[in-house]
């Protein structure tokens, strides 16, 4: 046993069945019934690493694709050890808006992060607005800066994008070399390695790259795609990226057994939400929101097992903090789901779709474990809004082609309908690819009753920005347009220690040590408690809040009494 590991657990789920087929299905009857779920306790601080893929939705064989399955070894090993949570999603389709979500334990819609990358691209003119950073309310900061605040170190290699500039106290290393290798000796880490090989933008770029599987291999074409060899080609591009993707996953579990870490260190590996294909990524379907994770513990605790509670992306930060021993801050909308401040499993998973690039929508999602739910805002609006991006794709030039000429099926045409249903439900364990709307049928008034019900209460509840014009909102964040700048810090200085105060309401404040003669680097302590004076060094003050820009760099004068 791990000494740095108490087991509480009791087995919540039944063994992962390796006959798989490529067919998504539900797992329901495969759950054991159990009333309690996975707790776990530390004698001290683990570490906990996480693993990110892009734009990837559950396409491995625990989740019912067996395509890659025999060229998977890594992500299979992660299977066998760990445990694979099959109902998990982000509150939006799309990265930024997710991250702000993992980021920050609040849903992007609560808090005005749910317009796809607020911080500036081309569009941005020919909408009249401007680029801008959202800013949280006062309290609310980065799940690293909370883990920092507890001893951790806390590194992200290497993608940022959280509607936001990462705040100056966020991080020990953020970059391209970040590593958890570089803390001091003993000290906990908590990394994310980010791994872009999956992204949608691979399937182009890569498009006469080899492969990683059989030229030939046979894939599953969605429905709502043509079988077609353009499409096939883009489908195998995309698995054969899952299989590159599998290869670096490897590398980061073997830097973790060379460094004699992998028995005291907690893997996640997850996608930033739903896939690359076209009909997939951006949208709220399931082929948007699901996404696969796996979490292993250290001596393989709970190995090999499913788990089917909901879960959402802001759901993430107080686990992490739970697993940590550490009580999450009352301010997260999300919840534990293991360790020591498990919540109760959730009842409801909930999404929100606005601004994607230059294009406006505003589409709801509510989510239980067997219906979706979801209310167009915008019904006279069209359900496919170009993104100029996804066009450099194949197969999504294929489908406009296909769309243009009048040969798509009755499937295949229905995202590039003209109107939507004002609301839409989905028996998704029986239409898996959500393409029979039932919100009509009197045999399921009762749960679209009840769905619709729970969307109005968590708007409400969360105080939605959706119906907020995007320019009102960032002057809301922005007055007159003008970033916000978090005011200097404050010093006392009193039996050789230094005291700091900020002015500015939710603001950090980092702090560094200097050689004389030197200028401070961009890595910030964070302040917690008065600061012990060390001799023969300079003293560096910064300050900052999410969505603000950070102070400028003040030198403590010593010499204060």
């Amino acid at each position: 046993m791990n000494k740095y590991l108490s087991i509480l657990l009791t087995p919540v789920l039944l063994i992962f069945l390796t006959n798989c087929s490529t067919q998504k299905t539900s797992t329901e009857e495969n759950i054991a019934e159990q009333s309690t779920y996975p707790k776990v306790s530390f004698e001290q601080p683990p570490n906990i690493l996480w693993l990110v893929t892009e734009d990837l939705s559950p396409y491995l064989a625990s989740f019912g694709d067996s395509t890659v399955y025999k060229y998977t070894p890594n992500l299979n090993r992660l299977t066998e050890e760990g445990i694979t949570f099959t109902n998990t999603y982000s509150p939006s389709g799309v990265c930024a808006p997710s991250r702000f979500a993992i980021a920050t334990g609040m849903y992007p819609s609560s808090m005005g992060g749910n317009h796809m990358r607020t911080t500036g691209n081309s569009y941005f003119d020919e909408l009249g607005i401007i680029p801008y950073d959202v800013v949280t309310p006062p309290g609310v900061k980065m799940m690293s800066e909370i883990l920092r605040e507890h001893g951790y170190y806390t590194s992200n290699n290497a993608k940022n994008d959280y509607q936001f500039h990462a705040t100056k106290t966020a991080w020990d290393e953020n970059g391209r070399d970040a590593h958890y290798k570089h803390r001091a000796e003993g000290q906990p880490f908590f990394a994310i390695f980010n791994f872009e090989v999956t992204h949608e933008s691979r399937i182009w770029v890569k498009a006469e790259d080899s492969l990683y599987i059989p030229e030939d291999l046979e894939v599953p074409i969605p429905p709502y795609l043509p079988d077609t060899e353009v499409a096939v080609k883009d489908i195998r591009r995309m698995y054969s990226n899952i299989v590159e993707m599998d290869v670096q996953i490897g590398e980061k579990i073997k830097e973790l057994e060379e460094a004699g870490l992998l028995d005291n260190t907690i893997i996640f590996w997850y996608g930033d939400h739903g896939g690359p294909l076209p009909r997939q990524k951006r949208l709220l379907y399931d082929s948007g929101m699901q996404l696969p994770l796996i979490i292993r513990f250290p001596d393989g605790t709970q190995a090999n097992t499913l788990d089917d509670r909901l879960i959402s992306f802001i759901d993430f930060a107080p686990t992490t903090f739970s697993l940590a021993g550490i009580k999450p801050p009352d301010y997260l909308q999300g919840q534990a789901f293991l360790g020591e401040y498990t919540a109760k499993p959730r009842k409801y998973v909930h999404g929100a779709a606005d601004r994607f690039d230059g294009k406006y929508d505003m589409i709801r999602a509510v989510r239980d474990k067997r219906f979706k739910y979801l209310k167009n805002f915008k019904p006279d609006q069209p359900y496919y809004l170009p993104v100029t991006y996804r066009e450099q794709m194949p197969i999504m030039q294929e489908l406009l082609r296909l769309n243009k000429e009048g040969k798509l099926n009755e499937i295949q045409s229905q995202w590039f309908r003209q109107t939507k249903d004002e609301e839409e439900l989905f028996d998704c364990d029986n239409d898996p690819y959500e393409l029979h709307n039932l919100a009509n049928d009197p045999k399921y008034a009762d749960k679209l009753a009840e769905l619709r019900t729970e969307c109005e209460r968590w708007m409400k509840a969360t105080d939605d920005k959706g119906f907020m014009p995007e320019k009102e909102l960032i002057e809301s964040f922005w007055p007159n347009m003008m970033q916000p700048v978090t005011a200097q810090a404050s010093y006392q200085i009193a039996n050789n220690e230094l005291n700091l105060s900020v002015a500015t309401e939710g603001a950090s404040i980092g702090y560094q040590f200097v050689e004389p003669g030197t200028e401070p680097t961009d890595k910030w302590q964070v302040y917690t408690k008065a600061v012990s004076i060390p001799e023969n060094k300079n003293i560096y003050l910064i300050t900052d809040r999410i969505g603000y820009a950070p102070s400028e760099p003040v030198k403590v004068d010593l010499n204060e009494n």
